[in-house]
């Protein structure tokens, strides 16, 4: 069975790895399972894909195993796509979510519901073991509302209204969200990828 080492010491984010590729013939391990749980990579690059192959490129150095690294970014239309790649630390370095959601709220004050349109991007890159590179992306269309709602999710999840359903991620169940959101929309990309090539 092949392994595929996941750039990330994410408990969540192995889960739904291995919920996706469930059923085919590989074995999922976080970097600090694979022994590089020291690998800090900066993530400095000026888009998602950058970010996600440069994290994924970065363990191919050390491991000829498959490698994947992800990136994900809030664009919000009003304020020309920012947070966009800054959106973790859009309120500056060492922020909290809420600082970023306070921030995101505030620059958004005067603006009307019609102006508010926004969407999630996800980009995962995959090292194969012949050093080759692929990616595949995912996207979630919708808004952000005026105030925060819901307990579940994190990040902006309170604050971003899925098109089409009037709720927040944050007020979605994990099975819901999972079922449309731009993680998963990459995930079921990456699922059909690894069905062709093994």
């Amino acid at each position: 069975m092949k392994r595929l080492i996941l750039s990330s010491s994410n408990p969540h984010k192995i889960e739904e790895l291995s919920s996706i590729l469930k059923g085919l013939p590989i074995a999922i391990i976080s970097k600090k399972e694979a022994g590089f749980g020291d690998l800090e990579v900066v993530e400095d690059g000026d888009t998602l894909e950058a970010n996600a192959k440069k994290k994924a490129l970065a363990m191919a150095e050390r491991s000829k195993e498959i490698i994947l690294a992800d990136d994900t970014g809030l664009f919000v239309d009003a304020l020309d796509g920012a947070p966009g790649v800054y959106s973790a630390r859009f309120a500056g370095e060492g922020c909290s979510y809420a600082d970023n959601n306070k921030k995101l709220l505030s620059a958004l004050s005067g603006v009307p519901e019609v102006g508010r349109t926004a969407h999630f991007e996800t980009v995962i890159a995959i090292v194969w073991e012949d050093g080759s590179v692929q990616t595949v992306t995912g996207r979630c269309e919708g808004s952000i509302g005026f105030e925060a709602q819901g307990e579940n999710g994190f990040g902006y999840d309170p604050l971003f209204i899925v098109e089409g359903t009037g709720r927040t991620f944050a007020q979605m169940k994990d099975e819901e969200k999972n079922q449309v959101s731009h993680r998963a929309n990459a995930l079921r990309k990456l699922r059909e990828v690894f069905e062709e090539r093994l």
